[in-house]
């Protein structure tokens, strides 16, 4: 078990050391870049800094996750030969790591910024807010970069190792005698791992950015609520929420039984808790900050965490083969391949509707509560401070996210070191759980992204009429040209960013397709165990191409605001924000949930139903979970990031296009 998960540890850090050479020279060209629209005063001189001290961070929590989660699947395999209430401690705890690592660099960044440009450099609120809404660029850039070369690897490898292996070869999951496992098991922590904690790092910082940004500007001129303790409050509000999260991992446990319903609710327990402690101490906090009347602001937080609570909910009651559609699902595969494809992208079309409909009541909500109707700057402020109260259980939630990776690489190694079927059982019971928290959280993070964005694009607004001074005419009219073009492109973007990714995928997975099948026939011996596979192959197959492929996608959303700016203007920018905000937030989820939806069917049918493992409908299911890998693993998160990045983009570049553009 300890050789196994070292070389699955050494290929992932080999991994992200050939990555991050690539990128040092993207944020060495962005450095300069951003230092020449410095030199001509369209940007204060901190944002370069900040663009690479925040890629850094966000690189950083990634990089600390993935390091505890290659170090713990052995230990978790390990302790699943005790007891699943021991795995399932290890391998949460672990997770907890990443969490936690997450939240705290994205606090102590925005915190040492702030204290930095008001102690030292003597700035006021508005200012600071203006300087450090264009921080969080080399996050959301680090983010898409991880986030897109992670997938790509782990699809890739998981698609040939499952194609080649399971179908073709008839041999089990994480057989030894696969060539790609070891890079499937690398893959895991590459992208579900690094991956997820630079996405959330970006969505986290982003969230509070953005709120202290709005809260200046809502009570800039308020006698009876100071604009300090306004722009501070996010702050104090994401503090409150680690600690609510750090007592609340210790309410996760669960006994010995491997039904999914009695580990959800372990999990549960804990993330539930969690958004009851901070809906019940933000109410002496708002009170204490903005006074008696303004509690409206408490309504607007609530009405985050129970949407994040909610979109979790109904994620898992798509994804989760304890609920009828993922069962659904399974049953399909009795008539071929086909059908269970079919089923899982109408399920997954399906589940958009109650995401839309409770960020939707979410936005009007937190926008009422806090006066929008009557101040629209209040109004938006409230949805800021409920994307915050969402992403204030962070700390829980990531870890419950992060832990999936590693029940899957426990049973891995479980498999490939020959420990008892029962040790395999129990981490089979841990892998379904995290394929379930792992929808779960890419829901929440689609979620809280959707807010996000809506509070950037507010964000952006006001830096234009800021850069632009008197001068600027904001016309948002549907019928004003550019924005109707603008909401055109942006609402193109994330279909064409999903196919770009998904292409990548699937030119990846080839090349290891190819790979497998050729050592299968020229080594002779693999199948009788009497020969192992050239496991380092296919790693360096997948690392070169998912290096190779994710440029394109990650250089288009840093490229096309800026285009779209210098050709429609702020205008079209706002237009095309919009756009990519709302067509991205329903694509995102739809292509997670289908993912989970297909990768879950499996796990039903490999559970004893409808033939079980090496039956038709087994094959069937294999199918279309290789079909939804991409879509819940690469595309469909990615996506979140994009709709960020490109308002986060659209702040930064904000002169450039105030000052050149042609309509």
């Amino acid at each position: 078990m300890r050789k196994l998960s070292a070389s699955i540890r050494e290929g992932a850090m080999a991994y992200l050391k050939r990555q991050y050479k690539v990128l040092i020279i993207f944020f060495i060209a962005m450095f300069v870049i951003l230092s020449i629209m410095a030199s001509f005063g369209m940007l204060t001189w901190f944002v370069p800094v900040a663009f690479v001290v925040g890629g850094f961070f966000s690189g950083l929590s990634g990089y600390v996750g993935m390091s505890i989660a290659t170090r713990a699947n052995a230990r978790t395999a390990n302790a699943c030969q005790t007891g699943l209430n021991k795995g399932l401690r290890i391998a949460f705890s672990a997770g907890s790591v990443m969490g936690f690592t997450v939240v705290g660099l994205g606090l102590l960044y925005i915190s040492v910024w702030y204290l930095l440009l008001k102690v030292v450099f003597g700035m006021d609120e508005g200012a600071i807010t203006s300087a450090m809404l264009t921080f969080g660029m080399g996050a959301s850039a680090m983010a898409l970069f991880a986030r897109v070369g992670g997938g790509i690897y782990t699809k890739a490898a998981d698609v040939g190792a499952d194609l080649v292996g399971k179908v073709e070869a008839g041999i089990p999951e994480d057989d030894p005698r696969n060539p790609a496992v070891i890079a499937d098991n690398v893959g895991d922590n590459v992208g579900d791992v690094a991956g997820m904690g630079a996405d959330l790092y970006e969505s986290y910082v982003g969230s509070i950015i953005s709120a202290c940004a709005l809260g200046y500007t809502a009570f800039a001129g308020s006698a009876t609520v100071s604009a300090p303790a306004a722009v501070t409050f996010p702050l104090l509000l994401a503090a409150v929420g680690i600690i609510c999260s750090m007592i609340c991992t210790f309410l996760v446990k669960t006994g010995e039984s491997t039904a999914q319903t009695e580990l959800l609710k372990a999990l549960s327990r804990g993330t539930n808790t969690s958004a009851i402690l901070i809906a019940i101490l933000a109410i002496p906090m708002v009170y204490f900050v903005f006074g008696s009347g303004n509690l409206g602001i408490y309504g607007a937080i609530v009405s985050g965490l129970l949407a994040g609570v909610l979109i979790g909910h109904f994620t898992e009651y798509y994804t989760s083969d304890t609920y009828k559609p993922t069962q659904n699902l399974a049953a399909e595969s009795q008539t071929g391949a086909a059908t269970i494809i079919i089923g899982g992208i109408g399920l997954g079309m399906m589940s958009t509707m109650a995401p839309v409909i409770i960020i939707g009541i979410c936005i009007m909500c937190a926008f009422g509560f806090t006066g929008g109707f009557a101040d629209a700057n209040m109004g938006l402020y409230g949805i800021a401070l409920a994307a915050v109260g969402m992403l204030s259980t962070l700390g829980i939630t990531l870890a419950t996210d992060a832990y999936g990776p590693i029940a899957d690489n426990a049973g891995g190694i479980a498999e490939m070191a020959g420990l008892d079927p029962e040790v395999r059982e129990r981490t089979d019971a841990l892998d379904s759980l995290g394929n379930t928290t792992a929808a779960t959280g890419k829901g929440f993070a689609i979620g809280s992204a959707a807010l996000t964005a809506l509070a950037l694009i507010a964000s952006y607004v006001q830096q234009v009429q800021l850069v632009g001074g008197p001068d600027i005419q904001l016309d948002l009219q549907v019928m004003n040209p550019a924005v109707l073009v603008g909401i055109f492109v942006g609402a193109c973007l994330p279909f064409v960013f999903a196919a770009l990714t998904m292409n990548s995928v699937g030119r990846a997975a080839q090349s290891i397709v190819i790979e497998v099948r050729r050592q299968f026939k020229e080594i002779a011996g693999i199948m009788e165990y009497k020969a192992d596979p050239d496991y380092a192959t296919c790693v360096e197959k997948c690392t070169s191409s998912s290096l190779h492929e994710m440029i394109l996608p990650s250089v288009l959303a840093i490229v096309t605001p800026i285009v779209v700016g210098l050709i429609l203007g702020y205008n079209g920018v706002i237009g095309m924000l919009t756009g990519s905000t709302a067509t991205g937030f329903l694509l995102a989820i739809f292509m997670s949930n289908s993912g989970g939806a297909w990768d879950n069917a499996k796990k039903h049918i490999e559970a004893g139903n409808f033939g079980g493992k090496g039956s038709e409908c087994h094959k069937a299911a294999v199918v279309g979970d290789t079909v939804g890998d991409p879509f819940k693993d690469t595309s469909g998160p990615s996506i979140n990031i994009l709709i960020k990045l490109l308002s986060m983009v659209s702040i930064v570049f904000a002169a450039l296009i105030v000052n050149f553009h042609i309509f």
